[in-house]
């Protein structure tokens, strides 16, 4: 039996490195990884590269990690809530490629798959389209986009049972289930963890085979990006 268990999320990332490429699921600060981000914070790892659809905001999500200078690289598709990521970019402390959400989706989803590459109108004479092989199919003009895949991929789930099953919980579901996928090493924390064999086949969403660390996370603040009262 495989053991998946492992105490938290300091012993999770305990061997994340400098430079390591991380793909962080969630969507804005839905379904974030909240407590490996804490814990890759608190490690002062640097030189990161993040494939995330966003940026977090401000004082927490990504947003910590790039306010620490720990990240090099960005590969997202939506960053507009971030005024840290905007100097950085301007100033020129933090390389970004910025691409079509779509093309986002479907590049981690052809790495998790083994697809090393695919053909997309999105981005076509655009500067998506820099360097990128362009081709023609059936009168249409498309360009080609490499998949993307992950040294680790931290997720976040509901529900996870001791053998790294996982299941989302409404909108978290977004990048995660992915991610998990193209990851050489995929570090899940979930909200609650229960024995394997007890959650229905029929309602996981990502598989086990995909994840090589779980931990019961704690403290989630699952904060809103825009939160609008009467």
């Amino acid at each position: 039996m495989i053991h998946k268990v492992v105490s938290g999320a300091d012993a999770a990332i305990a061997d994340i490195r400098d430079g390591a490429v991380l793909m962080l699921g969630g969507f804005g600060l839905c379904g974030i990884p909240e407590n490996c981000i804490t814990a890759l914070l608190k490690k002062g790892i640097k030189e990161l590269t993040c494939i995330s659809n966003n940026a977090g905001v401000d004082e927490f999500g990504l947003g910590l990690l790039l306010k620490g200078h720990q990240i090099r690289k960005m590969i997202s598709s939506y960053v507009g809530e971030n005024a840290e990521f905007e100097r950085q970019l301007l100033s020129g402390e933090l390389e970004v490629d910025l691409i079509p959400q779509g093309t986002l989706a479907e590049r981690i989803r052809a790495g998790g798959a083994g697809i090393p590459a695919f053909f997309t109108p999105a981005g076509v004479g655009t500067e998506v389209a820099q360097g990128k092989e362009v081709r023609e199919f059936d009168g249409k003009t498309y360009l080609m986009e490499r998949w993307l895949k992950a040294d680790f991929s931290l997720v976040k789930a509901w529900k996870g049972d001791t053998a790294g099953n996982l299941i989302y919980k409404g909108t978290a579901r977004n990048f995660n289930p992915m991610m998990a996928a193209a990851g050489k090493i995929t570090i899940a924390e979930v909200e609650e963890l229960v024995p394997a064999g007890t959650l229905d086949p029929n309602s996981i969403h990502t598989p086990g085979i995909y994840v090589q660390r779980i931990f019961q996370g704690t403290h989630y603040e699952k904060r809103i990006e825009q939160r609008t009262v009467r």
